[in-house]
């Protein structure tokens, strides 16, 4: 029997590689929108972060998030990446 291996991604904020599953995934979409995709499966560019608080800091005081998605972050997204982060 085959192992299929599970497809990996790396964290923005600890730049360590994961299982994807067990990341968050933000995207941007077409239309500009920055929005967290907890399904995964939504159309544009996406990035992904652990579920730690710990990661998001890093993020937000290195400004990845801005670099990868090439505009700037608005405070309430970061807040509504916190507060998805916190419930999980």
């Amino acid at each position: 029997m085959i192992n299929k291996k599970k497809p990996e991604r790396t964290c923005m904020g600890c730049n360590e590689q994961k299982e994807k599953n067990s990341l968050l995934r933000i995207v941007r979409t077409k239309e500009g929108l920055i929005e967290v995709d907890p399904t995964g499966k939504k159309n544009g560019r996406g990035a992904y972060i652990c579920k730690s608080e710990d990661c998001l800091n890093k993020v937000i005081k290195t400004k990845r998030l801005e670099r990868i998605f090439e505009r700037e972050i608005s405070p309430e997204i970061y807040e509504n990446i916190r507060g998805v982060i916190i419930d999980k």
